[in-house]
């Protein structure tokens, strides 16, 4: 022990007192030569500074290494260039940037090597949490279906599942604080379980990404990055707070960070709590109800060849299940039957720097604890506690000319554990392994990037219940494993005029209730019955896409093509099982195909003026030509938009009205119903205000401000017949210091 402590005070004093890089510099605009208060911000170090009145900036204490720094500032075109560091030197990067209505680019984490958007060979949509709640989104899940291309399965206001291209439940990953979220995500009706206070924006990669993050992406990937650390020397707090009229639902939260030259810190905490919705047509749904609690804390060390972040996330939701219409009221307190979920992420970010190269290690640690109580509030029927560990190691090898290479290693083991009266999936283990490689080489109009992928997935679980019974669970041990490869291109054929060319495969091992469950589901009224015989999904998918853009209007077409071998379903049978209708999972040749198509005008001199519309389409079928289930009704949403950003005490101001069409879904599976199409109306304002050191920010919008009644495909309750939510009038206020 003795040893071990004078080797660390000996790291220690090594990493104190090795060579400080600096950054400095003045940042101008280019037509008028005036400074550019900017931002400048290295991502991989997670720092940044903010240029003063007069346009200089200074950035100390970097380490060693080739880093991307980016440079960017609102009505202007961002820029990120490569600058090496080394030898405790002071580098001066002086730059003038383009005066661009153009929005500001940011930096895509969710995919390799740190690119802008538009040096990206991936196209990944990216919306910040900010503009989601300026839209009137209830939950983070909520308002990601406001990215063209992505829409939700709903269970009232309280759950919903992401939906990319068509594709859902574990076909879709979600990643948050740089580690996968495993929280029972199999069901239909188990929510998210993250609450957006402390997520800064939203990432949607759209298509396979199996090679970057293995099983479970085969259909795209939900990444959610969290709250950046204040700025080195800087301290600040916030306070925000919103009322939704529909729900007489109030969510508030309350944050701080302080950030000295190599320690960070950050805390925010969250209450939401809403009573049962009410729908166009006058009635609220009974037990719709829920209320969630947040926390979210972490602390950062920077040094001179390390970077540590600790973080830490949990979250409890109390959610009411919905049956029928019952007793009219406006109580959040919730009725039987309910579910309770504790959410418990705790992740370790690291990265050692080297001359030339870079190490990055990734730990995570979750618990879910999932109870259902249906008779007694003080007895669950059901319990599921799934502890998992999942690792993620990655070594930036040294650039060779205009190559960067990535090599990885990834793995999970998992525990599940019953401990209800009822039995849903049976105690288990899951163990993942992954390697990868991907490499990305640059030229002056063109981007290539590939990559390869190895994955094995054992699932051993324990055999449930008595073996003369009827829903007799066998146990299991089998393994799964895939070799998954990605090549990209993009190009850019003429001026503003680019292109991307994606062809990826990818695969998703079969999950515990697909290969187990017997037995009813209550949050689905089915009896399900597992087929321990499913193989591998696998899947290709061709995406091409096209994007114009200068100052005047951005035009994109996206379209893609994604063939699904053992394309695993639930299938309805003749049989019932204590009066509930018998599903069994089957598995079949599927293919969906469709895309997204939009513009977006902001017409030079009128910067402030924004016309933004888009189309997405996907279609879905089994190789028997059969539709798929749960496929999105095409829609078409326009908005017309309006920003302000001068002003001495108001900083910002911007308006907006939206009217979304979606039209009617006639291509249905054996199991559902023809849904009709429907128009929803939203508009909204918000301003900020600045007040010495005081910031004030005030929001009004409407969601459904026709009041329309209607039904979404997509909704767990259409079978019952019970409508989506109606109108609601919501109001925001946030104070900063």
């Amino acid at each position: 022990m003795k040893n071990i402590l004078c080797l660390l005070a000996v790291f220690l004093l090594y990493t104190a007192v090795s060579a400080q890089n600096s950054l400095i510099g003045k940042i101008t605009s280019k037509e008028k030569n005036e400074p550019v208060s900017a931002n400048i911000y290295i991502p991989q170090l997670e720092k940044g500074t903010v240029a003063d009145f007069d346009g200089n900036y200074t950035l100390n204490n970097i380490p060693d290494g080739n880093y991307n720094v980016v440079f960017s500032s609102l009505g202007y075109a961002t820029i990120s260039k490569k600058i090496t560091f080394s030898n405790n030197q002071s580098v001066t990067e002086n730059f003038q940037l383009e005066e661009s209505a153009v929005e500001m680019e940011e930096v895509i984490v969710s995919t390799p090597f740190h690119k802008l958007q538009s040096d990206n060979v991936m196209k990944v949509e990216r919306i910040s949490t900010e503009d989601l709640n300026s839209s009137g989104a209830v939950t983070l899940a909520d308002g990601i279906k406001n990215i063209a291309g992505v829409d939700l399965i709903t269970t009232g206001t309280g759950i919903g599942k992401p939906v990319i291209r068509g594709l859902s439940s574990n076909r879709v990953l979600t990643y948050t604080q740089g580690v996968r979220l495993e929280n029972q995500q199999f069901g239909d009706e188990h929510g998210l379980g993250i609450n957006e206070a402390g997520i800064e924006s939203v990432e949607v990669i759209k298509g396979p990404a199996s090679l970057l993050y293995g099983s479970d992406a085969l259909g795209g990937v939900l990444y959610l990055n969290p709250e950046r650390f204040a700025i080195s020397g800087e301290t600040h707090g916030d306070l925000s707070s919103t009322y939704f009229s529909n729900t007489l639902g109030t969510s508030t939260n309350l944050g701080m960070k302080t950030s000295g030259e190599k320690l960070k810190f950050l805390a925010r905490g969250s209450f939401s709590e809403f009573s049962d919705y009410k729908t166009g047509a006058g009635y609220r749904v009974t037990n719709s109800r829920f209320n969630e609690k947040d926390l979210k804390t972490g602390v950062q060390y920077l040094g001179t060849k390390f970077k540590s972040t600790l973080r830490y996330n949990y979250n409890r939701s109390n959610i009411g299940i919905a049956e029928e219409i019952g007793e009219q009221t406006r109580s959040k307190s919730l009725e039987l039957p309910f579910q309770e979920v504790d959410n418990h992420i705790l992740s370790f970010d690291n990265t050692l720097f080297f001359n030339n190269s870079s190490l990055d290690v990734k730990a995570g640690y979750l618990f879910n604890d999932r109870r259902e109580f249906e008779d007694d509030p003080a007895i669950a029927a059901l319990r599921l506690k799934l502890n998992t560990i999942n690792y993620d190691v990655k070594y930036n090898l040294p650039e060779l000319g205009r190559f960067e290479t990535i090599i990885g290693l990834q793995g999970m083991f998992q525990n599940n554990k019953n401990e209800g009266e009822e039995i849903l999936i049976p105690d288990a283990n899951t163990t993942d392994v992954g390697l990868l490689a991907t490499s990305h080489y640059h030229l002056e109009k063109v981007d290539l990037q590939a990559g390869i992928r190895f994955d094995s997935r054992k699932i051993e679980s324990e055999a449930a219940r008595n073996p003369l019974d009827n829903d007799f669970i066998p146990a299991l041990n089998k393994t799964f494993t895939s070799f998954t490869a990605a090549l990209g291109a993009k190009m850019d054929l003429f001026k503003n005029f680019s292109t991307r060319v994606n062809l990826a495969s990818g695969f998703r091992a079969p999950n515990l209730a697909e290969l187990t469950s017997n037995g009813i589901h209550e949050g689905t009224n089915r009896y399900e019955k597992g087929n321990a015989e499913l193989n591998n999904e696998q899947n290709f998918q061709a995406d091409l896409s096209f994007e114009y853009r200068n100052e005047h209007v951005e035009f994109f077409v996206n379209g893609f093509y994604n063939a699904v071998n053992n394309y695993i379903f639930l299938s309805p049978t003749n049989e019932t099982i204590e009066d509930t209708q018998v599903y069994d999972y089957l598995q079949n040749d599927a293919t969906l195909y469709g895309g997204e198509f939009g513009f977006h005008l902001h017409p030079h001199p009128l910067d402030w003026l924004h016309l933004e519309s888009s189309f997405e389409t996907v279609t879905g079928k089994l190789s028997n030509d059969k539709y798929l289930p749960l496929i999105p009704a095409n829609s078409l949403r326009n908005t017309f938009r309006v920003e302000l950003n001068d002003g001495k005490t108001r900083k910002k101001s911007f308006a907006f009205i939206t009217l979304e069409n979606t039209l009617d879904q006639k291509n249905v599976s054996n199991f559902e119903t023809r849904t009709g199409g429907y128009s929803l109306l939203s508009a909204g304002i918000e301003s900020s205000f600045q007040l010495q050191k005081i910031a004030f920010k005030l929001g009004v919008n409407g969601t459904n401000l026709t009041d329309k009644e209607y039904i979404s495909h997509l909704s767990r309750f259409k079978p019952d017949g019970i409508l989506n939510i109606g109108r609601s009038i919501n109001v925001n206020l946030k104070i900063e210091i």
